[in-house]
C-alpha cells in the first residue's frame, strides 16, 4: 500500500470519528407525552404558554419560575424553572424548553439557557409591512 492510500484512510477514519462523536449532540424535539415517557433523560419540548398559570414571586425566591405549557396535541405539563423570570415572557407565541421530567410530572429545568422564546412576530398583524421594509429597503 503507498503512504497516500493509508494517509486518506487515517483522514477518512478521523472523519468518521467525528461525526460519530457529534451524533449524541444533535436534539430531536419532544411532545409532552413524549417527554414524559423518557423521564430523567434531558428532551426538547416546544409548546406554548398558559398565562394564568405563570406564578413568579422576586420577593421570597427570585430564582423559581413556575408555569403550564401545552403542546400542540394539547397534553399540558408544569415546569418549574430554577432562574429569574425572562423579560417579556407572557408575550411569546411559544417556548422552547430543555430540561428533565421528574417523578412528580414536574418538567425541571436546571440550565438558564433552558428557555427559549420566540417572540410574536412584527408583522403578524400588518401584512403591508413586509412589502412596506421590502420597498424601504430598495430605497436605500
Amino acid at each position: 500500500m503507498k503512504k497516500l492510500h493509508i494517509v486518506a484512510l487515517v483522514a477518512i477514519a478521523v472523519v468518521i470519528a467525528l461525526l460519530i462523536s457529534q451524533l449524541g449532540s444533535f436534539s430531536t424535539y419532544e411532545t409532552v407525552a413524549s417527554a414524559k415517557a423518557k423521564m430523567g433523560k434531558t428532551v426538547t419540548v416546544i409548546a406554548k404558554l398558559d398565562k394564568q398559570t405563570v406564578k413568579y414571586d422576586p420577593i421570597r425566591n427570585p430564582n423559581y419560575l413556575t408555569f403550564q405549557v401545552e403542546d400542540t396535541l394539547g397534553n399540558k405539563m408544569n415546569v418549574a424553572y430554577y432562574f429569574e423570570k425572562p423579560t417579556d415572557m407572557e408575550k411569546s407565541e411559544r417556548i422552547v424548553l430543555k430540561g428533565k421530567m421528574d417523578q412528580n410530572g414536574v418538567f425541571q429545568i436546571k440550565e438558564q439557557s433552558g428557555i427559549l422564546l420566540k417572540c410574536p412576530s412584527k408583522y403578524k398583524d400588518n401584512p403591508n409591512a413586509i412589502k412596506e421594509s421590502l420597498s424601504a429597503k430598495a430605497v436605500l
